[in-house]
């Protein structure tokens, strides 16, 4: 009676997960739109504000719900918090730069390179093995990132879709770092990741000498982006990848790729060139490919005699 009871709450679960990890995405997706909005802050402008709003959120949500401080949580953590830390602080920086200097279209297509990286890097630092579905889909996502950049004639475009990759690759980092840890707790390591990028962006804007005070605009917009789009998008994504597979978060991510291009289109007037969409479409058929090859089918329930 207790199995068959239970069928429901799980099914509850899952319907709330896919929710919750949905809901992130189009959190996520709007940064581009957040970024557009940005009148004349920089990069290490904005993500110095932004970093002091999630910091700030952050801190106050990891002390309510573990009733501790964050600081006793990545002492407890150790190293892999620390490393997946900096890695973070070098994917914000390169998403932030890449959508300035790239269509949104294009730096959101090759941000969700980041899976695969992890991949690679999970096989060549902790040994994990690599199915060949996903080295085939690797391959494919490679023709269509050629694709896609094939049109980037101008040095700036060029720049910004490998600050894109070089996002991918850092989030990439960030993932294997948890796993080396052996934690799925990421909001230690993104509230680090806050308090890094306050520091490293703090003495790039004084050495650049870039004003620290910015535009009622560009301060609310980029503070904004710390508390909605960074923080409360891993609060979702964090309460709903507890009650789904690993295939299905990588599906349910592509709300972020898929919708950020259509905001900036919707409310700003960008579109994207020919080679992007088509090079994107390459790239999404590989992750979903891929996504879908590893979805293992959940066996029967079980029902009394």
């Amino acid at each position: 009676m207790t199995i068959l009871s239970s069928t429901p709450v799980r099914a509850d679960a899952h319907k709330y997960g896919v929710f919750f990890v949905f809901a992130a995405g189009i959190l996520w997706s709007t940064v581009g739109l957040g970024i557009r909005m940005i009148e004349d802050a920089f990069v290490w402008q904005i993500l110095l504000y932004r970093s002091v709003s999630m910091s700030l959120f952050l801190y106050v949500l990891i002390k309510i719900r573990s009733g501790e401080s964050p600081f006793a949580q990545i002492r407890r953590i150790g190293y892999p918090v620390i490393i997946a830390g900096l890695s973070l602080v070098a994917a914000y920086s390169g998403g932030i730069y890449s959508i300035q200097n790239t269509s949104v279209a294009n730096a959101m297509l090759l941000f969700a390179t980041a899976p695969f990286m992890a991949a690679v890097l999970g096989w060549v630092v902790l040994r994990e093995r690599v199915r060949l579905a996903t080295w085939i889909a690797i391959v494919i996502a490679i023709a269509g990132i050629a694709v896609m950049v094939a049109d980037k004639s101008g040095s700036v475009a060029i720049k910004g879709s490998l600050a894109a990759l070089g996002s991918a690759f850092g989030f990439a980092i960030f993932t294997v770092a948890l796993r080396w840890g052996r934690t799925g707790e990421m909001l230690p390591a993104v509230f680090l990741s806050g308090l890094f990028a306050i520091i490293i962006t703090l003495v790039i804007c004084l050495s650049l000498q870039l004003p620290l005070i910015l535009s009622p605009n560009d301060g609310v917009i980029s503070m904004g982006m710390g508390v909605f789009q960074v923080g409360a998008g891993l609060i979702l994504y964090t309460l709903g990848s507890r009650s789904l597979p690993a295939a299905e978060l990588a599906l349910l991510s592509l709300a972020e790729v898929l919708l950020g291009p259509i905001w900036v289109w919707l409310f700003l007037g960008e579109t994207a060139s020919l080679n992007t969409l088509i090079g994107g479409m390459v790239l999404l058929a590989a992750i979903a490919g891929n996504a879908l090859s590893g979805k293992r089918r959940k066996p029967p329930p079980i029902t009394s005699p």
